[in-house]
């Protein structure tokens, strides 16, 4: 609507350019009416004192034939005629530069012809009954006036046409380029250039609306506004007269556009509001299909198409009224879209009629074609549908993060519950498995030891420093399960520092040197608390056998790293004893445990004993199988 405020005053303002005491409006004419044999080209010279002398005056603007033509005799059987129209110009003041003739619109339908003084000095023609066209102002450029030279006394314009063409001539302005061009200028942009930019940039709009209908074609809406773009530019023809179009087949496409719109809009307005109209729907179907059948050149069932065109038009209104109320009607409480559209159509009928009036002369020539803005009156109807959904899609998708958002804090916080009832379940499952793990091993370990002390002192058969030595190997052990407890960090060498500052005290009461013999060593990450007292009681069980049959002096504890794994080495100085002996008796219970121990924590042990002392190496591999898979 703001689009049609500022072409309004354009239209206002084009008709109140500067004026010029150089100007001559050439508002009084005569004129005749020749009939011919058909259309010709015009003569390079004509002087009005050789035609017939049937002058008679007229007022421009003119418009023939519903103002004068009934005037003229019609007793010929000839197709064509000739219109004469002579203006005087005498009073034209002469000055330099080159003077212009400028017409607001002049219509007819076969060749226009502009004599000056007798000269030819314009002519337009085409090759069938369409002249390029009545929205073209006519602008004829005359000789240059030279200092001196006598202003043109005399303008004469040849007209042809058919009998029944609706002829038209504004009135004319005669005076110099400059002051002229304004007014013509204007007049070419608002009627001509204005619509065709409309009229394109709603087809590019159109075609974006068609591809986007390409990705989502579930959305028939996006292909109506295509087809609606693309009949509102083929209605638009008019302003594209440089197109390659056969007269006939330019006019069989303005036409029938103008009802291919109309039913698009239909369809559009039945998407909107929901009802399915079959009853209106099957008559704008008929219609169009049947006016566009009976137009089509070479079926020969319309000869000649601009004579109809009138009674076409009409039908077209009579059709474009129809869709607007019923639609209005079905959308007022179903749509607010659909009674948009509906206003929107109703002011493009509204437009449409006006050219009609213009057209068939009942409105002066000097008006406009305002039928060349409902592209931009369509446009902006459904600028505004496409900026509604676009908010509307903007406040749908807000919605929806929204909710997202809401339902993904509620999420997590019940993660952040269900963690915390994990972490509890884990801890107590973690508390109660090394719970386990103590009273299975002090049952194993410090209990059986405990057990067997109190049996030899009730039984009287052991001595007191045989009941000290078990009580301070249950004392050993229950230090040893404590140790395993503490955080190592899966560092084997920490661990074994911890059992040196367990067994010194006992090792410096019985006269036995340590030597501590470790290298760096890399971290076992498999090392849990389980395996560090494994580990513990299997080096544990090693020094103790020394200190308890070997009878050494002197025990060596070193560390190593080959590559796969680690080792823990402890030799001594004693007698050695015979491995294989020791394995099958009873007493060789301890190197037994030794190696159930080394196997449930993934490693190894092995012994060499020789007269002069025994070797003992406990293997830790640097990865478990478990964990490197």
């Amino acid at each position: 609507m703001a689009l049609l405020g500022i072409i309004g005053v354009f239209l206002v303002g084009a008709t109140g350019l500067q004026q010029s005491d150089a100007l001559q409006h050439l508002t009084r004419a005569d004129w005749q009416v020749d009939d011919a044999s058909g259309f010709s080209a015009p003569p390079t010279t004509q002087e009005s004192s050789t035609l017939p002398d049937k002058w008679k005056p007229v007022e421009l603007p003119l418009a023939l034939p519903i103002a004068l033509l009934s005037q003229a005799e019609n007793t010929s059987t000839t197709t064509t005629r000739t219109t004469w129209i002579r203006l005087s110009t005498r009073g034209l003041h002469a000055g330099p530069g080159p003077l212009a003739l400028y017409g607001a619109r002049i219509k007819t339908d076969g060749t226009i012809a502009v004599y000056v003084d007798g000269q030819l000095v314009h002519r337009a023609q085409q090759s069938g009954p369409l002249w390029n066209s009545t929205r073209t102002p006519l602008w004829v450029q005359l000789d240059d006036n030279s200092v001196g030279k006598a202003p043109p006394r005399e303008i004469l314009l040849r007209l042809e046409h058919t009998r029944s063409a609706q002829v038209a001539l504004s009135s004319l302005w005669l005076g110099p380029v400059d002051a002229l061009r304004g007014r013509h200028g204007m007049r070419q942009w608002l009627q001509q250039e204005l619509p065709a930019m409309l009229g394109a940039a709603f087809m590019a709009v159109g075609v974006f609306a068609l591809f986007v209908w390409f990705r989502r074609r579930d959305e028939t809406g996006y292909l109506l506004f295509f087809n609606l773009a693309a009949t509102s530019f083929m209605r638009g023809l008019h302003f594209y007269v440089s197109l390659p179009v056969l007269n006939d087949w330019f006019a069989w496409l303005t036409v029938n556009s103008l009802f291919w719109l109309v039913m698009v809009v239909h369809f559009f307005l039945r998407q909107l509001h929901g009802r399915q109209l079959a009853w209106l729907t099957r008559g704008v179907v008929v219609t169009t299909a049947a006016i566009g059948i009976v137009t089509i050149p070479g079926l020969a069932i319309v000869q000649n198409t601009p004579q109809v065109t009138p009674l076409i038009y009409a039908i077209a209104a009579l059709m474009g009224t129809a869709v607007c109320l019923v639609g209005a009607v079905s959308a007022w409480r179903r749509s607010t879209e659909g009674r948009l559209v509906a206003v929107g159509i109703g002011i493009c009928v509204l437009l449409g009629i006006t050219d009609w009036l213009l057209q068939n002369n009942f409105i002066s020539p000097e008006g406009w074609y305002l039928g060349a803005y409902t592209n931009a009156v369509t446009f902006s109807v459904f600028g505004v549908l496409m900026y509604r959904r676009y908010m509307h899609a903007i406040g749908e998708v807000e919605q929806l993060n929204a909710s997202l958002a809401q339902r993904l804090q509620k999420r997590e916080a019940e993660l952040e519950v269900s963690h915390r009832r994990l972490r509890e379940i884990e801890r107590r499952q973690t508390i109660s498995d090394e719970r386990q793990r103590l009273m299975q091993d002090m049952h194993d370990g410090l209990g059986s030891s405990l057990i067997s002390a109190i049996r030899s002192v009730e039984g009287g058969g052991m001595s007191d420093d045989k009941v000290s030595q078990i009580l301070k190997s249950c004392l050993d052990d229950l230090k040893l399960t404590l140790d395993s407890l503490e955080p190592v960090e899966a560092d084997v060498l920490l661990l074994l520092a911890t059992l040196r500052y367990r067994l010194e005290p006992r090792l410096e009461g019985t006269g036995v040197s340590l030597r501590w013999e470790v290298q760096e060593l890399p971290a076992l990450e498999w090392l849990d608390p389980s395996s560090a007292l494994h580990i513990l009681r299997i080096v544990q069980e090693s020094i103790s056998n020394i200190l308890r049959h070997t009878r050494a002096t002197e025990i060596r504890v070193a560390t190593s790293f080959d590559g796969a794994g680690v080792s823990v080495t402890i030799e001594d100085n004693g007698q050695g004893f015979d491995i294989d002996k020791a394995m099958a008796s009873s007493s060789g219970r301890g190197l037994q445990n030794q190696r159930r121990r080394a196997r449930s924590i993934h490693g190894t042990v092995d012994w060499e004993s020789r007269p002069t002392g025994t070797r003992f190496v406990l293997w830790l591999p640097l990865r478990r199988e478990a964990q490197a898979a």
